[in-house]
């Protein structure tokens, strides 16, 4: 039987200091329990894959710890009720999945859990996971448990969706809000992985997962675990391009430099390639788009660090940046938002992506002779 451990599982955060960029939760948690201020509520809310779960099991942890170190904000590990929560059989740590335990019956039982006290510990800690999810009757059966619960009861409710969620229960819990992680937070997390599984990726295309994954550092794990089984040796950008099914940059510059030399026929040739591997047009036009918005950033020193990459990427886009003027990259980026829009119109998405990238090549000459385009365009609409 296979040993294997998707990442997600093994590097879960087993500390406060371990959770990655959510410092503003971290802390403010670390100096409730060290000045012993843990309220009896807890609501974690944000975007899926943050945190929000291994912060509500780190801080049960925590505060049901025999001996806890560092002021009392890190876990011993080696106590009894440590131990029984590492091996998930804590009677005192109460999960739910409020997804599918989200009927009035199941809040019923919950609350009959509450009325016994933990066996060993402080406190009976109960986490209900996508408490959105609860029913109408559900949430009424909860409420009244929230409002006066004993001592001894903790409650930490985390959600995707806190628009859900009854005012009345929001107007009891401390709410805390986790943000989606940086695409810098999550290379930086994916380049000590690495190094501990002794794999060797660039940096562009922990860049490039990092994109992919929205924000999630579990959705970044996921796909770190499909390309690294995927391949063997260095894993190059390209090999994640590949296995992710996205453009890689070096089309993008391509593009550019073809444009500014009007080459229209190696623009089509291009364009072509890239559907014939897959793509559509949604894909060029948007990504196309992204690309000029990065060329824009690197006009200025003071917005570079807007853009995502290595150094060497930020190199390439500065470059390019020089050839282009800030008038037509502003005028292509007007061209690629109002193609995106058209796409979900139009009968031939091919022909009007292509359209798109031909006035592209020519915005130049467009630029210098403006008052030929406006009365070639007036004739056009009299």
């Amino acid at each position: 039987m296979s040993s294997f451990v998707v990442s997600a599982r093994k590097y879960r955060p087993k500390s406060f200091d371990e959770i990655i960029g959510q410092s503003h939760v971290s802390s403010t948690l670390k100096n409730a329990i060290s000045k012993d201020q843990i309220a009896h509520a807890f609501l974690f809310c944000g975007p899926r894959g943050v945190g929000k779960t291994s912060c509500a099991r780190i801080l049960a942890k925590v505060i049901n710890c025999k001996d806890p170190q560092q002021n009392g904000t890190v876990a011993c590990g080696k106590c009894t009720s440590c131990a029984s929560m590492d091996g998930n059989n804590s009677f005192n740590i109460i999960e739910l999945d409020a997804a599918s335990n989200n009927s009035v019956e199941h809040i019923r039982n919950l609350n009959e859990q509450v009325r016994f006290r933990p066996q060993e510990g402080v406190y009976k800690i109960f986490i209900i996971d996508e408490v959105h999810m609860l029913s109408q009757s559900a949430f009424n059966a909860f409420l009244k448990t929230l409002e006066e619960p004993p001592e001894y009861a903790i409650f930490i409710l985390a959600t995707t969706e806190k628009n859900k969620i009854l005012p009345t229960i929001l107007s009891r819990c401390q709410i805390f809000n986790f943000k989606r992680i940086t695409v810098k937070d999550i290379v930086s997390q994916l380049k000590i992985i690495s190094k501990k599984e002794g794999l060797e990726i660039e940096e562009n295309a922990l860049h490039m997962i990092a994109e992919k994954s929205d924000g999630a550092m579990r959705d970044a794990l996921s796909i770190y675990d499909k390309i690294s089984s995927s391949y063997k040796g260095k894993i190059t950008s390209q090999n994640v391009a590949e296995s992710l099914n996205i453009l890689d940059y070096d089309f993008y510059f391509r593009f550019i430099e073809m444009m500014l030399h009007e080459d229209i026929h190696s623009v089509y040739l291009l364009y072509d390639q890239i559907i014939k591997n897959g793509f559509d047009a949604e894909n060029v036009i948007e990504g196309l788009a992204n690309h000029i918005r990065d060329l824009l950033m690197t006009k200025d020193a003071t917005t570079l660090e807007l853009i995502q990459g290595d150094d060497e990427l930020k190199s390439r886009y500065k470059t390019q940046s020089e050839l282009c003027t800030p008038s037509f990259l502003l005028s292509a980026l007007d061209i690629l938002t109002q193609a995106d829009l058209d796409l979900t119109r139009v009968n031939n998405k091919h022909l009007h992506a292509e359209m798109s990238l031909s006035r592209i090549t020519y915005l130049n000459r467009v630029l210098e002779n403006p008052e030929v385009y406006v009365e070639k365009k007036s004739l056009r609409h009299s």
